[in-house]
């Protein structure tokens, strides 16, 4: 899940903009942006996963086919942000085959394919999916014979012959994890994987998985408004050596400031069956936001780039994935790598957020049904 807000890119600069593609030359408007990709791309550092080098901040695409509003964006918008990405200096795009189902991968295929050489993408498996349909049926599958038809699927529709790092989405609680490690392992030896990775697992399992065949990365919903991985995850990554990932790093367009007390959502938008956005806990929880508008007055930036920021100063090997489908966000998120903590500002600031109790449940209970489930054991 990554968050969105429908905020219009401000009129001057829609015109500004335009005003300066007219004017420039085609071959030295190539010439400006290849210039501003290599020097945005140096300007914005690497991170590592594990032994996988990306960009601080990556993108997720999730929400280009279908946005928690439950619209539908226009398909050139979506592929014109990732490419913009790209030139902003993200290297790191993040997918699912639950997202569309399928229709995601075949967008961020098309979306990366004239540097897909240049940047690492990712997708899950594990959702009980319809390799043939799409359509979604009930709960989990992580069968090798179905991950591996998957698998194949995957890399027709993201237009490549690899996947740099494919994460199990889910931990499905009927096949032992050894399995899926396995077959991790095989399909690495036949460079269709290069790397693997793991959502929302049990501890345990986390570590059966990582005995069997290393991982490279946790992706875990967290932010400022979900603290939960300081519990055991965070820590167990330091361990093992692992990269985190942390999806819904600005909880939902919370902590940039989509959302207010007087927000109500539509029908089908997972935030409104989420307690914490509720009308009882909203206006409570609505101090971070007003801490991260704080704090981005203090150092220049905005809401979303501080929330990101202080992501960013937990751990060396965290790289957040903030979506959108709007260009000005983009571009905004990937400008949080340049904000910068300094160590007594990085004490006073977590010390405000701790005092800061958030109310409610991140998701409702069957959906949490499906986080920290342990793998049985193989027999």
């Amino acid at each position: 899940m990554h968050e969105d807000q429908k905020l219009p890119v401000g009129r001057r600069a829609f015109l500004g903009a335009a005003g300066s593609l007219a004017a420039a030359p085609l071959l030295a408007t190539a010439t400006a942006s290849a210039s501003a990709r290599e020097a945005n791309s140096a300007g914005k550092g690497q991170r590592t996963l594990g032994s996988l080098e990306v960009s601080s901040i990556g993108l997720g695409v999730q929400n280009m086919t279908r946005t928690y509003q439950t619209t539908i964006p226009r398909r050139p918008e979506m592929l014109a942000i990732i490419r913009a990405a790209y030139d902003n200096g993200v290297t790191f795009f993040d997918a699912a085959e639950a997202y569309g189902a399928h229709e995601v991968e075949r967008l961020l295929g098309e979306g990366v394919a004239a540097f897909r050489d240049k940047v690492v993408i990712t997708s899950k498996f594990g959702w009980n999916i319809d390799q043939e349909t799409g359509q979604r049926r009930p709960g989990l599958n992580s069968r090798p014979e179905h991950v591996r038809a998957v698998v194949d699927g995957m890399l027709r529709r993201l237009r490549t012959d690899r996947i740099d790092l494919l994460y199990q989405h889910r931990v499905d609680p009927e096949v032992p994890i050894e399995d899926v490690a396995g077959l991790m392992k095989e399909l690495m030896a036949e460079g269709k994987v290069l790397h693997w990775g793991m959502c929302e697992m049990g501890p345990q399992t986390l570590r059966r998985a990582h005995a069997e065949q290393r991982l490279t990365a946790i992706q875990n919903e967290y932010s400022l408004l979900w603290r939960g991985p300081e519990k055991w995850v965070l820590s167990a990554c330091e361990e093992l050596g692992i990269g985190f990932v942390p999806w819904s790093p600005l909880g939902v367009g919370f902590l940039a400031g989509a959302i207010d007390a007087n927000t109500r959502f539509a029908p089908g938008d997972i935030r409104g069956v989420e307690s914490r956005f509720s009308p009882e806990n909203l206006p409570h929880n609505l101090a971070l936001v007003q801490l991260v508008t704080r704090w981005g007055q203090r150092k220049g930036a905005a809401p979303g780039q501080v929330a990101l920021a202080w992501l960013l100063a937990q751990k060396p090997w965290i790289v957040p994935i903030p979506g959108t489908t709007q260009m000005a966000h983009m571009r905004e998120n990937a400008g949080a790598a340049a904000v910068r903590f300094t160590s007594t500002e990085l004490a006073e600031f977590t010390a405000e957020a701790d005092a800061i109790a958030v109310r409610g449940a991140r998701l409702p209970d069957n959906v949490l049904a499906f986080s920290e489930v342990e793998a049985r054991p193989r027999n």
